[in-house]
């Protein structure tokens, strides 16, 4: 049975809405309801609060279903220097107010290359010309954009073309046959299953998933495998 692994998903209460992800009961409940097996959970007061708040609530996280996500700041005002122990991370430059292209976060994104560990970064949290500077590092990070939806997909697809470093999640590929597309020019491996919800409806894509028009291998590897490759230190 192939695994469905949620990489992009948020735990926690937000700020204006009451979500049944509040707590670890309810995301797991949806999980059920989804029929999705493994979410890669960040804490929601790591990207609407303190990430290093945030991250402390993950460490409470027992649910063997759901796998902490650290949210990382680099410099001496961020989160701490990483040591590693996560194989994925997410990024949130904008809204914590720092440079991908400083010296800290340089050192982070070397020390993230060096330790296998995949990096979850927004398509709203940087510029493309910024994903560009990142992926031509060396060494690079394996990173994953999310949200990106039909109004980047030129500058997304130009990325791709360009750095195998990068992947993409299904959060918000929902447009006509959008994701068969990028599977069939650059391949079902750089493309991996996420909802990014509560943020972002989580329905849409499981659905999706579902009725994708690929071979059962190539669904396969969305739908999970891929997420369980990079995760184990596989490009």
């Amino acid at each position: 049975m192939t695994a469905v692994v949620d990489v992009n998903r948020v735990l926690g209460p937000l700020p204006h809405d009451d979500v049944p992800s509040r707590d670890e009961t309810g995301l797991v409940a949806e999980l059920d309801r989804l029929r999705i097996d493994t979410a890669c959970v960040i804490h929601s007061y790591a990207v609407h609060g303190d990430p290093r708040d945030g991250n402390e609530a993950l460490a409470g996280v027992t649910h063997p279903r759901l796998l902490p996500v650290p949210v990382l700041v680099p410099g001496p005002l961020g989160t701490s220097p990483w040591t590693g122990g996560a194989p994925l991370v997410r990024l949130c430059p904008r809204r914590h107010g720092w440079s991908v292209t400083g010296p800290h976060a340089r050192r982070l994104f070397a020390e993230l290359a060096a330790a296998g560990t995949t990096v979850l970064l927004p398509w709203d949290e940087v510029t493309a010309g910024e994903v560009h500077a990142l992926a031509s590092a060396a060494p690079a990070p394996r990173t994953v954009l999310t949200g990106t939806g039909y109004r980047a997909l030129r500058e997304l697809a130009e990325l791709l073309e360009a750095h195998d470093s990068l992947y993409v999640d299904t959060s918000t590929l929902c447009g006509h046959r959008q994701v068969e597309w990028i599977a069939g020019r650059y391949g079902a491996h750089r493309v991996l299953f996420g909802t990014g919800a509560p943020v972002t409806d989580d329905a849409g894509p499981r659905y999706l998933l579902d009725t994708l028009d690929l071979p059962p291998d190539d669904a396969a590897l969305i739908a999970g495998g891929n997420a369980l490759r990079l995760m184990g230190g596989a490009a």
